[in-house]
């Protein structure tokens, strides 16, 4: 069944490689087809790849094979909840050992170019919080690239 609503993310010429390393990854995650072109366009050539559909930590997506012309940014990112140091390097070093790239304040880019917030539940609850307990980890956060979860909840300590 396709669902209502989906999120499109264009590849140059990997969807297909890209879901199937999330799918690795990610709990709840899978490819559920993979649509070839039916002929030649811009992006592909008749028989190559052109559509994959996946599912993300049971967010539906679809790959599409489009080329060059528009590539990924910081615009569009995946947010990936953890709950411990452990499953936060998990995540970030699959994604950063797979030829991708670290970033600011818990953002990766996968090798694909897409973007990815790998961030521990301990932060998002701390800048609910808001106040001096919700300033003092955003400071924290903003001197790290992976997010340390002790350094978190020592800052939400004061």
């Amino acid at each position: 069944m396709i669902p209502k609503n989906t999120i499109c993310i264009w590849y140059d010429t990997e969807a297909e490689t890209a879901a199937r390393f999330y799918a690795s990854v990610f709990p709840d995650s899978e490819v559920e087809a993979v649509h070839r072109a039916p002929m030649d366009n811009p992006g592909t050539k008749e028989g190559d790849v052109l559509v994959v559909r996946f599912t993300v930590c049971g967010i539906p997506c679809i790959g599409v094979n489009g080329g060059p012309i528009f590539p990924q940014s910081e615009a569009f990112s995946f947010q990936i909840a953890t709950d411990t140091q452990e499953e936060t390097d998990r995540y970030w070093n699959a994604i950063v050992g797979n030829g991708g790239r670290e970033s600011a304040c818990g953002w990766c880019k996968d090798r694909w170019g897409v973007n990815w917030q790998i961030t521990p539940r301990t932060l998002t609850e701390a800048l609910a919080a808001g106040g001096d307990e919700g300033r003092r980890a955003f400071a924290a956060m903003m001197t790290m690239q992976k997010i340390d979860v002790a350094a978190i909840d020592a800052a939400r300590r004061g």
